[in-house]
């Protein structure tokens, strides 16, 4: 199969998930023999515009003119199968889809998030759950500058949301969703939901696991406020105020709760912040973990550290809403702690250190899941079924003929 992967890439000096996901998508399929092109945009790049240049950027994100263009005359010359589109924003733009119907190829999305219903994509306002655009304009978005805290900002993404949406429908074929739990939300939104299937991300075999009981709590994500950081260290504060869990947390990441979290743990012996990680070494970390903490107060489309954590035989502590329920088995591959609450989370952190027969067997548990649900086998199986479906859908729309 022939297949051109679309996708903006984030900043590198944060962690991406998406990022992620794409790279190993990408390794999968090309593993597996199919030809795999990548068109792709990186933010990174914006920093070296032109002062005009860079003002423009917010006018593109709506519609893309120019990547349209290139890219059709891209789809034309080399005839893909189908195409896969991650993320548009915001060099690339829904553009992508008008391009992919000039050259009649047939088209694929996963939605790593909630942006087709929400302009931030967090369905999250001031560090709570929020839906208020959720099935209508996104008017509220824009009053309370739900991105970056700038009524600026958020113009251009509801813009886009609201020009777009019927494009989005019937642009794609196949949306992949990342969990049940965000499809059950994009289904409530008003999204067809014959064309909404789940495809939970994979996770590559980590080549290492724990032995013995670990060596540290480890939080491995995104330093900001939707993931959680603030109420794990209120939770962490309570647990030094009584005579803490014996082993220390381990902190690793980059984002726009570094200082805060940097001086927080300044001077104190039972924390630890080693900044972003390779590859290499957040599987090391993971693999020498009591358990991965995801506090996430935001709802997680997927939560990708609890399967790596999974991967490599380690329980999770997680949030229990969002995706991160179907992820983690309660009191069987990890716990989940009552959503924004720190007592809650501390309760739980002291219950998966202080049973180390327990957390073995869970960690145990969260390995079979892994190879059931989440290995390279299971994620390529699902892909190529979802292309199958939409290269069929096409051809039966157009009669028969590619």
């Amino acid at each position: 199969m022939h297949v051109l992967v679309v996708h903006n890439r984030y900043a590198s000096a944060q962690p991406s998930g998406e990022n992620k996901v794409v790279d190993q998508e990408v390794a999968l399929l090309r593993g597996a023999g199919h030809r795999v092109e990548v068109f792709e945009r990186r933010s990174d790049d914006i920093a070296a515009r032109s002062l005009l240049g860079k003002v423009a950027v917010p006018l593109l994100v709506p519609w893309n003119p120019a990547v349209r263009k290139e890219l059709a005359a891209r789809l034309r010359a080399e005839r893909p199968d189908v195409v896969h589109v991650h993320n548009v924003f915001p060099l690339l733009s829904p553009a992508v889809l008008a391009a992919c119907a000039d050259a009649g190829v047939p088209a694929v999305a996963t939605l790593h998030n909630y942006t087709q219903v929400c302009p931030p994509g967090t369905l999250q306002r001031d560090g709570r759950p929020c839906t208020e655009c959720v099935g209508s304009a996104p008017l509220p978005a824009v009053r309370h500058g739900c991105y970056r805290n700038s009524r600026l900002a958020t113009v251009p993404l509801a813009v886009s949301l609201s020009v777009n949406r019927r494009r989005w429908w019937s642009g794609v074929e196949r949306f992949f969703c990342i969990s049940a739990a965000q499809r059950d939300v994009l289904v409530r939104a008003g999204m067809p939901a014959e064309l909404l299937a789940v495809k939970h991300n994979f996770v590559p075999d980590p080549g290492v696991r724990r032995e013995g009981d670990g060596e540290h709590l480890l939080y491995l994500g995104r330093l900001a406020e939707a993931k959680g950081v603030r109420l794990l260290m209120a939770a962490w504060d309570e647990l030094a105020a009584s005579g803490g869990v014996g082993v220390p947390l381990m902190i690793a990441g980059a984002g726009p709760l570094e200082p805060e979290v940097t001086a927080w743990a300044a001077g104190r012996d039972d924390v630890r912040c080693v900044g972003l990680l390779d590859t290499a070494e957040c599987r090391k970390a993971i693999a020498r973990s009591v358990a991965v903490v995801a506090p996430s107060t935001w709802l997680e489309a997927f939560g990708l550290v609890a399967v790596e954590a999974m991967a490599a035989g380690v329980p999770a502590v997680a949030a229990g809403h969002g995706a991160f329920v179907e992820l983690v088995e309660d009191g069987v591959t990890g716990l989940l702690h009552r959503p924004g609450e720190a007592a809650s989370l501390a309760s739980c952190l002291r219950r998966i250190t202080a049973e180390p027969v327990r957390n073995r067997e869970m960690g145990q548990a969260a390995r079979r899941r892994y190879e059931q649900d989440f290995s390279p086998a299971v994620g390529l199986e699902h892909l190529v079924e979802g292309y199958r479906t939409a290269i069929a859908g096409r051809t039966e729309s157009m009669g028969g003929s590619k």
